[in-house]
């Protein structure tokens, strides 16, 4: 008699997008390239017999370690890609919704806390950029164990390299991470002055009170837009903050009707610029000692589809 070999069911096997569009976002900077690597994870998961599905131990193992894979390949290849991108490449923002900021793994207690970021700080704006530091290696082993607490034994089977590397990896990575955290532990402590500060800063925008923005901008403040090449926006970064009041000054008076709107980009206070119905920019703050030091502005349109369709759940 033949045994039928058992696989997960469909709604096992589902349940794990979560997860996975959580580790491909901050492995990617991208939700659009998240999504892509999800779908791509799972047509590969299907594609096996149902043979091969029912003889993996932990098929959520599996999946995240096929999307880690797709991931880094999309990393190493990510360089040359930026190189041709019109303007500066920001991570793509995203609205506050709670799922971002779950699907990691119960700690065992096996390793120092210091060597854990919250999930909450894993998708700000400024540790986004610190990611894109790093080399593919280091972001993924970083990303994979001090996020989502896999052990670096996991992680060694991702990258191609021994447990050993990749803790080294990873070192070198929370290396960078702390020394930005150094840099922004205060602004943590006072989120409730910075979502202050941005509300200050929106008022004085709409107001046209450039005196009040200049007050609000650290002076070597910078703004940087992205833009993809695919709507007008200023392409080099913009530096000063008298500067930056004006840019901000000029872009009213070129856009009338512009509506500011308050919003949490990337679990922290933002601004949402509208056109009528649509979305036209995403604006996320770094704020510290009560100023602005950095904006970064998402114009990008392929980027700002999560503020105007709902994220998948």
């Amino acid at each position: 008699m033949t045994t039928t070999p058992y696989e997960p069911g469909l709604g096992a096997i589902m349940s794990e997008r979560r997860q996975l569009t959580n580790v491909a976002y901050r492995l990617l900077g991208s939700l659009a390239d998240a999504e892509d690597v999800v779908q791509e994870t799972y047509a590969r998961w299907y594609a096996m017999t149902v043979r091969q599905r029912s003889a993996i131990d932990s098929p959520g193992a599996w999946l995240t370690r096929v999307a880690s894979r797709i991931c880094l390949d999309q990393l190493r290849s990510a360089r040359a890609r930026r190189e041709r991108y019109v303007g500066t490449w920001l991570p793509e923002p995203l609205p506050e919704r709670t799922e971002w900021l779950t699907g990691g793994r119960a700690d065992d207690g096996s390793a120092d806390p210091a060597d854990r970021v919250t999930l909450d700080e894993s998708v700000g704006m400024a540790f986004l950029v610190v990611l894109e530091s790093m080399t593919p290696a280091e972001r993924v082993a970083f990303v994979l164990h001090d996020v989502f607490r896999y052990s670096f034994t996991e992680v060694a089977a991702v990258v191609g390299r021994t447990p050993a590397a990749c803790r080294q990896l990873a070192s070198s990575a929370r290396r960078r991470v702390r020394s930005s955290r150094d840099a922004s532990e205060q602004r943590i402590r006072a989120e409730a002055a910075r979502t202050e500060v941005v509300r200050e800063f929106k008022k004085a925008w709409e107001a046209r009170d450039i005196e009040a923005l200049v007050g609000l901008l650290d002076p070597a403040a910078t703004a940087v837009a992205d833009s993809g090449g695919l709507v007008s926006a200023v392409l080099d970064p913009v530096v000063g903050g008298e500067q930056v009041a004006q840019g901000c000054l000029d872009l009213a008076s070129k856009v009338p009707g512009l509506t500011l709107l308050e919003r949490t980009v990337n679990g922290q206070a933002g601004l949402v610029l509208q056109l009528g119905d649509a979305v036209v920019a995403v604006i996320a703050f770094d704020v510290t000692d009560g100023r602005v030091h950095h904006l970064w502005a998402v114009r990008n349109p392929e980027k700002l589809k999560p503020w105007t369709r709902p994220s998948p759940s």
